[in-house]
């Protein structure tokens, strides 16, 4: 056991956070701390890292072992460039590194016995540096920048002119190059790209030391942690296994509470009716017989109603009128903000009902493409068409169609006069807005209120094509299923950006991403286009050295009988292209088949059966050329799907 928490209770004023919490964590292990917004969660790391007094319990740290946390929003300043700032945190190595070049300064004005004392000094001195991994330290800072979403090029730009969510991201860097034996990370993936997340999942999941993660990115916990533990009214409960195996083990507690508690209640009346039946024979001793029934009554320990935040909200989205099956028709589409080009020639078309989740690395467009569908932005080039009766509805991180003078409560009822107060109340509640939180000034809301204001009155818009932009920024993991939920009971049509990549697996039944200014189409959930994204990758968007030269496909999409005469052309050009890349692919088949066979025949002869280092080599050859041989393999068969669709 590296770290325990022993009974935790916290309160403030007469509000309770946390109720006797305990839990342990042993060294490499890698666990969640969940439970919803406002729930005690960031508070229990401020405890464990010694921030916050605990009012009752204690935390205890293995003796020797060292701590490191990483807040939600960090105020870092100062003149220091971003490489600097993370590099100082080994300040030690720092320290050990300028004495050794002070020690071979000194070197150059010695002789004798003066130089052979310092030179067994900084032997010593140069062997403890390379334990302490000097010779790496810097490499590791720039491994680690980059793994964060830091191009090469940014790590001289300063901590005073960052942004919030890149001071978040070199407060982590820096926690990352000290390696603590026990890691305390506070919503991790805010401010990450996809590819920045998945870097920091793999490094985490084989990271030596413990992980304590407080993280609403519920695929990134499924990837990561052993060990959940659950904070709901203000007690603990902990669960082995990931998110999903959580949820599950959660839902099947909360089933057997039920149960319990309503076998006892049906105990309970049945008693309380033999009792009443038994006063009624108004004869002494059945009244004696009621009296002890009575007292054995008073003793039962009453289990209480086993309840859960927000069980009893439905959103419900229905449209008020239902589209054309074509929904959306975009068309050679291209922007730029010199000298950076995001995309060109892009095309894709949405038909009535699909989810389509648009992703992509920060900086690619994403939003952009938004904002040109709904008007808001003005492309370059191409054209964007809607179908016949569509009627959208945008919702988007800048919240410009809220009224800062209004309470919440009237924001949705001004917007919707039809609706009755419990209605509202209930919508609100499902974006985290209760009891007096409801009479709470626009004005006066954090930017991500005011995008859950936004959200809540989108959902009740009755459109018929939804277009999000992080939809789940802001929320809680409860408030996440009770959307994804509606989403996935909507008959109208989706097309959102988001970084969550378990809401995408819930919700997508397709998904676009935007790569090499190119976009690809997959015809699944976010598991189908990890499985394909490699192979797809490779054939759209390739190892072209024409950066300019743009390809735009759509993997899945059918060929359209009405299609004009360039949407024609645009489809033969691929099928050619897929033919070309078959051909290619064909023909390495056949190159590596012959090297084996090769291989085999050198296997055969006599004079290598007695040459183990000839075997060897030979070896490790055809298995080098078998692993390739089956990338083609299923490359050719990626490619002749795709000839057949």
């Amino acid at each position: 056991m590296i770290l325990s928490c022993q009974n935790i209770s916290k309160s403030f004023g007469t509000d309770e956070i946390l109720k006797d919490v305990s839990f342990h964590i042993e060294a490499s292990e890698k666990a969640a701390i969940v439970g919803i917004n406002g729930a005690g969660k960031s508070t229990l790391l401020k405890i464990m890292m010694g921030e916050e007094a605990a009012d009752e319990g204690e935390v205890i740290l293995a003796k020797d072992r060292t701590i490191g946390y990483l807040a939600q929003y960090q105020d870092i300043s100062g003149g220091s460039t971003i490489y600097e700032e993370v590099l100082s945190s080994r300040k030690e190595i720092l320290e050990m590194e300028e004495k050794l070049r002070d020690m071979e300064r000194e070197m150059n004005h010695l002789a004798g016995e003066e130089l052979e004392k310092l030179l067994e000094v900084y032997h010593k001195l140069s062997h403890e540096f390379e334990l302490m991994g000097g010779y790496t330290c810097r490499s590791e800072v720039t491994g680690i920048l980059k793994g964060l979403g830091f191009a090469e090029e940014e790590f001289h730009k300063t901590m005073d002119g960052l942004s919030g969510g890149q001071k978040t991201r070199v407060s982590l860097g820096k926690l990352l190059v000290t390696k603590p034996d026990v890691l305390l990370l506070d919503e991790p993936t805010n401010h990450l790209d996809m590819e920045s997340i998945r870097w920091l999942e793999n490094l985490l999941i084989n990271y030596k030391g413990a992980v304590i993660i407080v993280s609403h990115d519920r695929y990134f916990l499924d990837r990561v942690v052993t060990k959940v533990i659950e904070i709901f009214q203000h007690k603990s409960r902990v669960y082995q296994g990931n998110y999903t195996d959580f949820a599950r083990k959660k839902a099947k507690v909360r089933e057997d509470l039920l149960k319990q508690y309503a076998n006892q209640q049906r105990e309970i009346k049945h008693q309380e009716e033999v009792i009443e039946k038994l006063k009624s024979f108004n004869r002494e001793k059945s009244i004696k017989r009621a009296e002890s029934r009575e007292k054995m009554l008073e003793k039962v320990h009453r289990l209480e109603k086993p309840v859960e935040e927000n069980t009893d909200i439905k959103l419900s989205l229905e449209p008020n009128v239902i589209s054309g099956n074509d929904v959306l028709a975009v068309e050679h589409l291209a922007k730029a903000y010199p000298p950076l080009q995001l995309f060109s020639d892009i095309s894709f078309e949405l038909k009535r009902g699909e989810r389509v989740a648009l992703i992509g690395s920060n900086g690619t467009g994403k939003t952009t493409i938004l904002k040109i569908i709904n008007d808001l932005t003005e492309a370059d080039a191409g054209s964007v068409t809607l179908g016949a009766n569509v009627h959208i509805g945008y919702y988007d991180q800048e919240h410009q169609l809220l009224h800062m003078e209004k309470t919440i409560f009237e924001e949705i009822a001004d917007a919707y006069p039809g609706l009755n107060q419990t209605k509202i109340r209930n919508v609100l509640a499902a974006f985290l807005f209760t009891e007096d939180d409801v009479f709470k000034r626009i004005g006066d809301l954090s930017g991500g209120e005011r995008g859950r204001v936004s959200l809540a009155k989108l959902m009740l818009s009755e459109a018929n094509f939804l277009i999000l932009d992080e939809p789940t920024n802001h929320l809680d993991i409860t408030s996440k299923e009770i959307l994804e939920s509606a989403l996935n009971r909507y008959t109208g049509t989706v097309l959102f950006v988001s970084h969550d990549r378990y809401f995408i697996n819930q919700t997508a039944t397709r998904i676009l991403e935007l790569t090499g200014e190119t976009l690809v189409s997959y015809g699944g959930n976010y598991d189908y286009y990890l499985e394909k994204r490699e192979a797809l990758t490779r054939i759209f968007v390739g190892d072209s050295k024409e950066k300019n030269a743009v390809r735009t496909a759509d993997a899945d999409a059918m060929p359209d009988s009405k299609a004009d005469w360039q949407t024609q052309k645009a489809q033969q050009a691929k099928i050619r292209k897929i033919e070309n890349q078959l051909k290619k692919t064909e023909e390495q088949i056949a190159r590596l088949e012959a090297q084996i066979a090769e291989i085999d025949e050198e296997f055969a002869r006599p004079e290598n059966a007695v040459n183990s280092a000839k075997l060897n080599d030979l070896s490790q050859k055809r298995s080098a050329c078998q692993k390739e041989l089956e990338t083609c393999y299923e490359m050719w068969e990626e490619l002749s799907l795709q000839l057949g669709s």
